[in-house]
């Protein structure tokens, strides 16, 4: 007998995981503050939080942040009120480890397993269940779980403890972020001081400067493709104040992350905050008198 599935969260990437779940011919209803996500994906409404918590087996959040998160499980008529002995929560947004840990204590206490999964690929991968998946928590309750994930994931990868998964998030989140920026200053410089932007990619690409952005970014944003349908700039600055938060929880300065979170915030506060994070080498060829890198 399939689990019964209720999604939290039916956004960019909620959206897309759950009408994979849909597909699949899994039971599920979702929950979004806008029902019109619900006839835009094609899943099963359920009217309330508490509604929702009160069908299901398994619950997904694919939230825009621990507030939010909080908000849901805490909340009057949320899912901490709600919840019941053996339900399992999967926590899929970009998250505060320790509010994560904080909310596993919490739900613990009704009987509810919480595992923090940080999730890596963006819109696309969501779209076509190639995610990868960091996961913290009870091992056991992620393996009752597979099947769910299956038709979401390429690879699940088990981080440990409560809190990991969404530490390993904000890691790679930090890398992304400082790969991001600082491809689009380069591109900027190349931009500026005359050369081709084609074949400066080849170069770097051939070289130590090789990163996630200038291979899987650049060569389309070059060409006026900015990848639309990612993670806007406002949560990317988003993830960036969280990977500092926990850099200084452990003792280290994140002193690569400040740049690249600066960069964020001036592009944000110039116009770009809901656009695509990608459009961030829009705002600082702006900044630097005009250039566009694909005129």
């Amino acid at each position: 007998m399939s689990l019964s599935v209720g999604f939290i969260g039916l956004g960019n990437m909620g959206g897309r995981m759950s009408k994979r779940l849909v597909a699949a011919g899994l039971p599920i209803v979702g929950y979004d503050p806008e029902p019109a996500q619900n006839e835009f994906w094609g899943v099963p409404r359920a009217e309330s939080i508490a509604a929702l918590v009160n069908v299901s087996d398994v619950i997904f959040f694919s939230l825009p942040n621990s507030g939010v998160v909080e908000a849901v499980v805490y909340g009057k008529d949320g899912l901490l009120a709600n919840c019941r002995d053996g339900q399992i929560v999967i926590d899929m947004t970009t998250a505060s480890p320790a509010s994560s840990r904080k909310v596993a204590a919490d739900l613990a206490t009704k009987g509810t397993i919480f595992l923090d999964a940080g999730v890596s690929g963006g819109a696309p991968s969501a779209g076509d269940g190639t995610l990868i998946v960091m996961v913290g928590g009870d091992a056991d309750a992620l393996a009752k779980v597979q099947d769910v994930l299956a038709p979401l994931v390429k690879i699940v990868h088990h981080m440990g403890a409560s809190g990991s998964g969404h530490t390993a998030k904000l890691i790679n989140n930090f890398l992304n972020g400082v790969s991001l920026s600082a491809t689009a200053e380069a591109m900027v410089v190349a931009k500026q001081a005359g050369l081709d932007l084609s074949q400066m990619l080849d170069v770097l690409n051939a070289s130590s400067g090789m990163n996630f952005a200038t291979v899987n970014r650049f060569p389309r944003i070059i060409n006026g493709d900015y990848l639309e349908g990612g993670l806007s700039g406002a949560l990317m600055e988003k993830d960036l104040h969280l990977y500092v938060e926990l850099a200084r929880d452990m003792g280290v300065p994140a002193l690569n992350a400040h740049g690249s979170l600066a960069t964020f915030q001036v592009a944000n506060g110039m116009g770009y905050v809901n656009k695509i994070s990608n459009r961030v080498v829009d705002a600082i060829g702006e900044y630097s008198g005009g250039a566009r890198i694909n005129d």
